[in-house]
């Protein structure tokens, strides 16, 4: 695994590991666990917390008061809380919220502790962590009525519905996930998991409670974080990789903790494919393009500080061989740069690979003649952004720089492509206002294949 992974959740302060801190953390990081935050509970527990980030330096801190000791907040506690909050290794405010499970404090009391805790994140600008258990509905509301979405956070140990996990989403929330996901029966998490883009995903332990499914009903330690990843993997159909580079990048931006390698701009892995990014021109600024909000895909910063030449992008590629296949993708429009694509793409059959290109579909409109023939032989598969089943449609939504002309050429490019390439398939993705059914039907006519590709609006 070349990425680390953090572990967002724990309780390192725990009595269970009194005796031997020191060697947890260090299987931490045997086990690809680079980064560990520890949470406060009480005020005694947010000390502790602070003193072990102290001590370890890929440790840090939060500080919060639990709804199990809602009922001791008050404002001493409060003033203690504020002030411990601005030492330099805590970076949130938690854990905070709601527990109408055990009602270990009364249920006014740690609404009202929750909801001034929420007021002293967005004091301090600090990202809040919220406990959930059985008063989905109540927290949602409290997060709404008193602004979090100013700071954001994490539902910690997610375990509401899809719907929820949405609503969470849509007010700056990741969505994390513990030893739960691993359980056997535990297909309701996984669907919910399965139904969120991975961009949206942190993964902790809570130890030393909760371990996955291998340890169940042992103590739990952070080492044991990589499994409710692998986990998560499987689920999101990534590699463990993918899974601790997307969630590592999570933790950054919400934390500001961990590192995250963001070299690989030009050649990136996706489970087990390589992809190449070659150039973030476009022909069109479609209007679901996610670029425009961030340069990021799976974990990978696209933002080129300037276009690759041919021998750059080989470089990167390095051996092709430990790959399945080489994609022409990145945050751009691959075949403006055309003659680089031909002699890469030469390069890599040369060494017997399979080359594909995911393109828009308008470079023989943008190049002024027909480019396919020249393709012949360097690539297996093309896949063409047909994204709407006629012109208006497809210019409201893909607003081409070549206007309606745009949409003429992608279908002519479909028609055109099948003769020169072995695997055609036109894609749409699947956005409000777009019949995917009618594009289906156009590549059937065009006679080609078709996938959708699905589209996730909180992503």
């Amino acid at each position: 695994m070349n990425s680390f992974l953090v572990d967002t959740h724990a309780h390192l302060d725990s009595g269970q590991f009194r005796d031997d801190v020191e060697a947890v953390v260090a299987r931490a990081l045997d086990a690809g666990v680079g980064t560990i935050l520890t949470v406060g509970c009480d005020l005694p527990s947010s000390h502790a917390s602070i003193g072990l980030a102290t001590r370890f330096d890929n440790v840090w801190a939060s500080v919060g008061i639990h709804p199990h000791d809602a009922a001791t907040v008050d404002d001493r506690v409060l003033a203690e809380l504020k002030e411990l909050a601005g030492h330099p290794r805590v970076v949130a405010i938690g854990e905070v919220g709601l527990d109408f499970y055990r009602d270990r404090s009364p249920r006014e009391a740690q609404c009202q502790a929750f909801r001034t805790q929420i007021r002293l994140a967005r004091e301090l600008d600090k990202p809040l962590i919220v406990h959930d258990r059985d008063a989905h509905a109540e927290v949602l509301a409290i997060l709404r009525d008193e602004g979090a979405s100013e700071v954001g956070g994490v539902m910690h140990c997610f375990s509401g519905d899809l719907e929820l996990a949405k609503a969470c989403i849509a007010m700056g929330f990741f969505i994390s996930f513990a030893g739960p996901l691993t359980y056997p029966a535990n297909e309701a998490l996984r669907a919910v998991a399965a139904g969120l883009p991975i961009d949206v995903m942190l993964v902790e332990t809570d130890c030393p409670y909760l371990s996955p499914q291998p340890w169940r009903g042992r103590r739990c330690e952070p080492a044991y974080v990589r499994t409710t990843a692998e986990a998560l993997a499987a689920v999101k159909g990534l590699t463990l990789d993918d899974v601790a580079r997307v969630t590592s990048l999570n933790a950054l931006r919400l934390f500001g903790i961990g590192a995250v390698d963001q070299a690989t701009r030009i050649a990136y892995v996706i489970r087990n494919s390589l992809y190449l990014n070659i150039t973030n021109r476009c022909t069109n600024h479609c209007t679901f393009c996610a670029k425009f909000r961030d340069f990021t895909v799976k974990g990978h910063q696209l933002c080129l500080e300037r276009e690759p030449t041919a021998q750059e992008v080989i470089a990167a590629i390095g051996d092709p061989g430990r790959y399945e296949e080489v994609v022409f993708c990145g945050y751009g429009e691959p075949l403006l740069r055309f003659e680089l694509v031909r002699e890469v793409a030469a390069w890599l059959k040369e060494r017997g690979m399979t080359v594909r290109i995911n393109t828009d579909g308008q470079a023989n409109l943008v190049h002024g003649r027909n480019i396919l023939p020249e393709l012949q032989g360097l690539v297996d598969t093309i896949s063409v952004s047909l994204n709407a089943p006629d012109a208006a449609t497809y210019q409201r939504i893909c607003q081409s720089a070549c206007g309606e002309a745009g949409y003429a050429a992608i279908l002519e490019f479909l028609r055109e492509a099948p003769r020169h390439i072995p695997t055609v398939v036109a894609t749409a993705v699947t956005i409000p206002g777009i019949d995917i059914a009618a594009c289906r039907k156009l590549a059937a006519e065009l006679g080609v294949e078709f996938r959708e590709r699905i589209f996730n609006e909180v992503g």
